[in-house]
């Protein structure tokens, strides 16, 4: 991974804490904050948040399923991936861990290469996750930007249509991914469109920034609207 993850281990037996977190930071280097009581957990994750808790169950207070709700009903920190740990293994606690909102369940003792596999997949389960929401984010403020653009163009009489000063010369599957950009789609929607691959559409949106002297999509639209390359 890029970047060092931060691994929030929260277990009331000292030799569980250093163990796990001498194998984490030994095998894969990641960063691991440990806390012997949930409260203390909670100061820990509320000034340095974690990527990934690995909680017990059976803690004094505060126990582990009060403590993922906790998590779970704060929106801060809702999307935390939880492993439970925990000597208690019989199957109906594993589906109350799960019920409860837990990512995986690992009963004492334990294989520690089978932690840090878990620890990894969960890592990267979330990453992509972020991801995608990023995409669709991004996305979205595209698609916001090129709605204000059609409408400043439609309403304002000094960005009336006009013909280009240079005459552009587009290909057929050109005008395709130019029309398909200004309706918003990003390149992985307009090459499910077209029926063509996701590189194939970046060499036509190159192209495209090239020919329109642009260098963003939100650019491209404009200049396209504008001088009538696209409606």
């Amino acid at each position: 991974m890029s970047k060092q993850a931060n691994i929030l281990l929260v277990d009331d037996e000292p030799g569980v804490r250093e163990s796990v977190q001498a194998y984490l930071e030994y095998a894969d280097d990641f960063q691991v904050q440990v806390a012997s009581h949930a409260n203390q957990a909670w100061e820990i994750l509320q000034k340095n948040p974690p990527d990934l808790v690995i909680s017990d169950i059976m803690m004094p207070e505060v126990d582990g399923y009060q403590f993922l709700k906790k998590l779970r009903d704060d929106p801060r920190y809702e999307a935390i991936p939880v492993v439970f740990l925990t000597a208690r293994g019989m199957t109906t606690d594993r589906i109350q861990g799960y019920n409860a909102g837990c990512d995986a369940y690992l009963s004492k003792p334990f294989d520690p290469e089978e932690l840090e596999a878990i620890v990894k997949n969960l890592l990267e389960r979330r990453k992509a996750t972020s991801q995608a929401n990023t995409d669709a984010s991004q996305l979205a403020e595209i698609a916001q930007d090129i709605r204000e653009i059609k409408k400043k163009l439609g309403d304002s009489e000094s960005l009336a249509t006009t013909p280009p000063p240079i005459k552009i010369e587009l290909t057929p599957r050109e005008q395709s991914v130019l029309d398909l950009v200004a309706e918003g789609l990003m390149n992985k929607e307009i090459a499910a469109r077209l029926d063509t691959s996701v590189r194939n559409v970046e060499k036509y949106v190159s192209r495209l920034f090239s020919k329109t002297g642009t260098n963003s999509r939100t650019e491209l639209v404009r200049f396209a609207l504008k001088h009538g390359l696209t409606k």
